[in-house]
This record gives C-alpha cells, structure tokens and sequence, in this order.
C-alpha cells in the first residue's frame, strides 16, 4: 500500500491529458463542502433524545454550534501542521489520508450522536473530520498549479467551487436520509452519518487514486512563462514555507484572507434569520431556504468566475475589487432594510457572497505568484490560519452585537446595522493590506549550493 500511494507512482506517462485531473479535485472539495451544509442537522439534533420534540438532557444550539466551529478552526490549523507534509508526500498519500479522516469523522461522530457523547462529535466530526477537512482542501492546490501555470486561477477556482457547492448536494441528500431512516424511536440523524460517511469516503478515495503530478520539467504546449519584471507580483523564484512567514507579504495576505472570510462567513451562518428578521411577516422560513440556497450558489459561481477574472486582470487587481465592491455592499445593507427592498438586500449579499468564495478560490493562485510554485500547498496550509480567526471572529461579531443591541432595545430589524458597517470597516482595512503587498524581497528566495560551494538562486523551468 505505501508503494501505491508514494509520489513517484503518481508520476504522469507522456501524453497525460491534464483536465483529467480537475475532476479528481472536484471529488474532494464536493464531499468536504458539507461542512457548509452541517446546520440541516442542528434541529434534529436537538430533539435525539425527545424526537418530535426538546426534552430535558437534549442538547442546545449554542453546544451544537460548537460543532462547525471546531472543524473550521482544525481545518485552518490541520492545514497549517500538515502543508508541508501534504507537497512532500503527493496528492494521492495526502488524498488517501484526508478520505479516512473524513469518512472516520462521521463514523465517530454517529457514535457520539447513538450514545448522546456531546464531546465525541466533537471528537468526530470537528477535530478527525477538520483534519480531513484541512489536508483535503489543500492536496489538490500544488497539483492543480503545476498542471495550469497557463491557468493559476481557473484551476484552482474549479476545485475550491467544489467545496462552495458541496452543500448543494450535502443539504437535500441529508434531508432525504434523514426522512428516510427517521422512525417513533429515532430522528434518522444517526444512521444518516454513518451513510455520508461511507460514501464520501468512497468518493474521496476515487478522486485521490485519480491524482497524477507532471514530469519535471512538464509544461503546456506551446506555453513560455511569461518574463519576470521587477515590479510585477508574479516570481519564477520559490520560496520556502519558513522563509514565506517571515515576509511582510505573507501577514499582508493573511489579513486579506481574514477580513474577507470574516464578512462572509458571518453573514452565512445567519442569512435566514437575518432577512426574515430584517422583513419581518415579509419572508417566509421556505422564502429564507431559498435564500440561503441562492446564497450557496453565488458562493460557489464566485469561486470559478473570480478566480478566472484574476487570470485576466490579476490576483492583486481582484482583491481590489473584493474590498471596494464589498464595502460599498455592506454599507448598503442597512438603507435596503429601511427602504423594505428585499430584492436589493438579495442582491447586495449574492455579490457579498460571491466576492467571498472568489477570495478562497483566488488565494492559492496570489500565493504562487508571491512565493513561487514549488511550495505553494505548504505555504496555503500556513495562511488558512486566516479561516480559523475568521471562523470565529465572523459569527462572534454578527451574533453577539446582534444580541447587544437588542438587549439595549434596538428592534430586531435594525439590530444588525452596526454589524454591516463594522464589517465595511474591516474590508477598508482589506483594500489597504492588499494594496501594500510587493514582490517578495531577493533575500528570502530559495537556495542552492551552486557551481565552488557558492550559494545561487535556482529558476525552475
């Protein structure tokens, strides 16, 4: 088994056509991209004990939405721990590892659930799942760069759509599962795991042993890197994870990342509450699903489109983009609730939403062009540090201001307001971390022992 899934048995014959490999992403990021959909079980949850209704000893939603946030948070730091692993070992090692954490996760989970362990979902499903989460959202990254230096961007942005539009799938599939194995003694929740379990692990292994990595040397027919100019973000120099989190640059990207994950994740955990209290006897719970589904798809057509456009315009130039479009959007949210539109509040935060995904799909792609393909996975692993802050910071801001301003008797459709403009703050912040981001000094390139012992930078091809 360690022979098959070593790196050099991943190694592409000549003639390997390159888009094969996207679906193999897609494989990952689809399954891991339930996370995004893990609310469908926070009611059921809080009747296990009761069934149709809440009893004493079942639990809260303020203990069960400890769940995500233990994930998120072991995502960013699984990815941070193991990046360095992930380039070392290949895409199929690393695939192969996320698929059994992934799938475990679940498995320990259910049992948690069977047995009314609070602490081993979270065992289950935050921490074993959030390192399936970690290391599968980054094993493609590399690859996928290696395979499109044509493209950074779009390669990158196919996959990462993937785990926007994973709830796509995840949610109805749930529900469905759910319905299907609920009976007088049981919500269905547990046997429901243990089903997306098994076959997410499935999926996940097909698209890990689907893996290839280009010959060294490889590159696209026809294809000539374009010069590098001194003044241009993009390198054909590598640096090295150590030496990346020492450059300003690295800490400018991570506050990019985290100003922009913490407007949108906030928003996302609480979009249905948000619009049926911000048009109150207006928007139905059904009209509020929708939303939310509308929501996941912009989340997920912002990953692609986005990350297509910065092949066009530039990494740099579309985080501009993100932070100026954006603040204008927040700061628009409080005057579409005190004029009543609802459709301009959909629309401000379909745009929101899609800047959001577009910046987790953009990311990979700035990092290669900032510190050089070669160490890019590891390098991504350490900045989705970011998401962890963010995926505290986020919904701190919106749930806990919401409830101080209702506390202090602002009515419920304004109570989000300060929220809003807090969050436009944050994306100024944004655009001035991004504008301040450089090429990366000479001084913290890779390298090597060249020609009498004498240290010189070394080019890839």
């Amino acid at each position: 088994m360690a022979a098959l899934l070593s790196k050099e048995r991943t190694i592409a014959k000549p003639g390997f056509n390159r888009w094969l490999i996207p679906p193999c992403a897609l494989a990952t990021h689809l399954c891991i991209g339930q996370a995004y959909a893990l609310s469908v079980f926070n009611l059921p949850l809080t009747k296990q004990l009761g069934i149709s209704h809440s009893i004493a000893g079942d639990w809260k939603l303020t203990e069960l939405g400890w769940i995500f946030t233990i994930a998120i948070f072991v995502l960013g730091t699984s990815a941070a721990l193991f990046g360095k692993w992930v380039q070392a070992v290949g895409p199929r090692k690393s695939g192969f590892v996320a698929a059994l954490c992934w799938g475990i996760g679940f498995l320990v989970g259910a049992l948690g659930i069977k047995t009314h362990q609070l602490w081993l979902v979270y065992l289950g499903y935050g921490v074993i799942g959030g390192c399936g989460l970690g290391i599968g959202y980054i094993t493609p990254v590399s690859t996928l760069i290696s395979w499109f230096p044509d493209r950074r961007g779009m390669s990158t942005g196919m996959a990462i759509m993937g785990f926007g539009g994973g709830a796509l799938i995840a949610s109805p599939l749930s529900d469905f599962l759910m319905k299907h194995f609920a009976s007088a003694t049981s919500t269905g929740v547990v046997a429901t795991w243990v089903v997306l379990g098994l076959v997410y692990l499935v999926f996940m292994m097909g698209g890990a042993f689907g893996y290839r990595v280009p010959a060294e040397g490889w590159k696209p027919a026809g294809w000539v890197p374009p010069p590098e100019k001194a003044k241009t973000l993009i390198t054909q120099h590598n640096v090295t994870p150590g030496e990346a989190i020492k450059t300003p640059q690295f800490w400018l990207l991570w506050v990019v990342l985290c100003f922009n994950v913490t407007a949108g994740i906030g928003v996302l955990g609480q979009a249905s509450a948000m619009i049926q209290e911000m048009f109150k006897d207006r928007i139905t719970p059904s009209a509020a699903a929708g939303f939310v589904g509308l929501l996941s798809i912009f989340n997920m057509a912002g990953r692609f489109s986005w990350a297509s456009l910065s092949d066009k315009i530039g990494r740099k130039a579309t985080y501009m983009c993100f932070f100026a479009i954006g603040t204008a959007m927040y700061a628009l949210v409080p005057l579409t609730g005190k004029v009543g539109s609802v459709a301009l509040f959909v629309a401000c935060f379909c745009v929101i939403i899609s800047m959001y995904g577009g910046g987790f799909a953009t990311v990979p792609a700035y990092l290669a062009d900032v510190f050089g393909t070669k160490y890019v996975s590891a390098v991504h692993g350490r900045l989705l540090t970011a998401w962890s802050a963010a995926g505290v910071l986020g919904p701190v801001l919106v749930n806990y201001i919401r409830q101080f301003q209702i506390d202090h008797g602002i009515p419920k459709n304004q109570a989000y307001n300060i929220t809003m403009y807090i969050m436009a703050v944050l994306l100024v912040v944004g655009f001035f971390a991004n504008l301040a981001v450089k090429p990366v000094k000479e001084r913290y390139y890779e390298r090597t022992a060249g020609i009498g012992g004498r240290a010189e930078h070394r080019v890839p091809a």
